[in-house]
């Protein structure tokens, strides 16, 4: 059966993109130390993604994202599948099965899925989709901090360290900020 794993990253942070992958894996493929991308060092992280685009052949993977503008519209879970369903549109073949790293997931239409608490860590293809997701995620705060220097995302990728958070008081918030978040955006500036 043709299958893909499915996963995601940045629900938790403050500030970007919720980031989703979709890997369609084979049986056949070997790379070693794949694994729940939480796990690996940065640097890990990205020499895997390397192997991976070396491994898997073109519309194998795919990234999708929602941007915080999306998360604030319709909230971070539903944003979440709008992201894992637009990696899985760019997937060629289509699997015939998603393998999603968690409890929840919105029905793809047309493609049976299986949710798998902790599957990143369990099956080579959520652990694969977990690398790209948070490899480009991690590119887009990087390219972001650039622009916005103070809130430090090339050290905390959006997340709500006490960096952050700091710099959301001194500075205020701009417009790669979550403003449904709980950091309570109404007490902040909008740093446009």
């Amino acid at each position: 059966m043709n299958t893909a794993g499915v996963d995601e990253a940045g629900r938790g942070c403050l500030a970007g993109p919720v980031v989703a992958a979709a890997v369609l894996w084979s049986p056949n493929y070997r790379l070693e130390g794949l694994t729940d991308s939480k796990k690996l060092s940065a640097t890990q992280r990205e020499r895997l993604r390397g192997e991976l685009e070396d491994l898997l052949p073109s519309g194998h993977w795919a990234v999708g994202s929602a941007s915080p503008a999306e998360i604030d519209e319709v909230n971070i879970l539903q944003a979440t599948y709008l992201a894992m369903h637009r990696a899985i549109a760019q997937l060629d073949p289509a699997p015939a099965l998603l393998l999603i790293d968690g409890n929840r997931f919105k029905a793809y239409p047309g493609i049976e899925h299986r949710c798998e608490v902790k599957g990143d860590a369990r099956f080579a293809a959520i652990s694969a989709a977990s690398i790209f997701a948070k490899t480009e995620r991690d590119h887009i705060m990087r390219g972001l901090h650039a622009d916005f220097p103070y809130y430090g995302w090339n050290q905390n990728m959006g997340y709500p360290s006490q960096g952050h958070r700091s710099a959301l008081e001194a500075h205020g918030a701009c417009t790669w900020h979550r403003r449904s978040f709980a950091w309570k955006p109404s007490q902040l500036r909008l740093n446009l």
